[in-house]
């Protein structure tokens, strides 16, 4: 079509994980959701939302969000002037690249990481740099000053799962003249997580989803906190009514529940290191993982072979094609059950 803009006719389409129509039917490990269900708070507050009869989806949401972030303001030691709110936090990426990156600047980010970020800037019709991983897991060849326009980190990362520490993500902020965007989709399985360095560096953006550790992948949540000036420049350029009454419902209650987040993300903690050394004890490589998933080898290094033989009993992961990947699996944590199964597969398998 000639009137398409040619980056557009040209790109490919980012490809979510596979959604199989009868999802009862399998065991998903694929797309890292959580396996437990939201706080019960959260159900008790979309149905005092909805009321009785819905009366209340006639009107309009709330366009700022506020109780939203008033409560991860709270939460996280901030003024509300430094937090947004998103439709999910894949709307936070999109827009960050829209207010910091014209067509031609340049844009980067790790290879292997999120690969939607790639979608993104070609959409923009950004330049695209990615910088490799060494062996311990630092950016190879990352230059003493990086003048891109902005730069993904993803820590945790996906789909390797290790996290950087952060005295050398604080580095990597100050090497980036640009902005540095911190993606902790995964940080409430993790350690530690970098939201001291917003405060400390007016170039750094933190975004979080609520899809993974809150069990909202459903309602598309997320936030990001920066300087209150990056705040008002993304809230320009956002969908005016981008979430609506029941998510902003949503969201608060989860937000203010952190003991059960602590529960349930304990629980997946614990299934993860089980799982882990049972499949060390198989043979298998991993990547020390602080997220709700695992990247595995199996000892003859051929992901598909295994990818195939779940898949034929009706066991979901993730098989990447990219040759940096193929070697492995990324697998999410599921219930206990979930995960014994998995692992009885695997043993047949070998």
């Amino acid at each position: 079509m000639s009137c398409l803009r040619p980056n557009i006719a040209q790109m490919a389409g980012y490809v979510p994980g596979y959604q199989p129509p009868d999802s009862e039917a399998w065991i998903k490990l694929n797309t890292n959701e959580n396996p437990y269900p939201p706080s019960p708070q959260v159900v008790e507050a979309i149905h005092r939302e909805l009321g009785e009869k819905g009366d209340s989806l006639r009107m309009y949401p709330d366009a700022g969000s506020l109780r939203v972030r008033q409560e991860a303001a709270a939460l996280y030691g901030f003024e509300p002037s430094w937090v947004i709110t998103a439709n999910g936090s894949d709307e936070l990426l999109n827009n960050l690249i829209r207010a910091f990156v014209g067509e031609g600047e340049e844009v980067a980010y790790i290879h292997p990481s999120y690969s939607y970020y790639a979608t993104l800037a070609q959409i923009q019709g950004a330049k695209i740099t990615t910088f490799g991983l060494t062996a311990d897991y630092r950016l190879a060849d990352f230059p003493a000053r990086y003048e891109g326009k902005l730069f993904f980190l993803t820590s945790p990362n996906a789909p390797l799962g290790f996290a950087f520490p952060l005295d050398y993500i604080a580095e990597i902020a100050r090497r980036c003249a640009g902005m540095l965007v911190i993606d902790e989709a995964y940080v409430d399985f993790a350690e530690i997580n970098a939201l001291e360095l917003v405060k400390q560096h007016d170039n750094v953006v933190v975004t979080r989803t609520f899809s993974k550790s809150y069990s909202l992948a459903g309602m598309r949540l997320g936030l990001a906190l920066a300087r209150p000036e990056v705040i008002q420049a993304l809230d320009k350029i956002r969908d005016h009514y981008h979430l609506d009454r029941l998510a902003l419902a949503a969201a608060a209650a989860a937000l203010s529940d952190q003991a059960y987040l602590a529960e349930t993300v304990g629980r997946i903690r614990d299934t993860r290191e089980w799982f882990s050394a049972q499949l060390r004890d198989l043979g298998y490589t991993l990547v020390a993982s602080q997220t709700n998933f695992i990247f595995a080898s199996p000892p003859d290094r051929n992901g598909k072979r295994i990818y195939e033989g779940l898949y034929s009993r009706k066991i979901l992961v993730r098989y990447f094609t990219d040759p940096l990947l193929t070697h492995g699996l990324r697998m999410t944590i599921g219930n206990r059950s979930d995960m014994e199964q998995t692992l009885a597969v695997l043993k047949e398998l070998g």
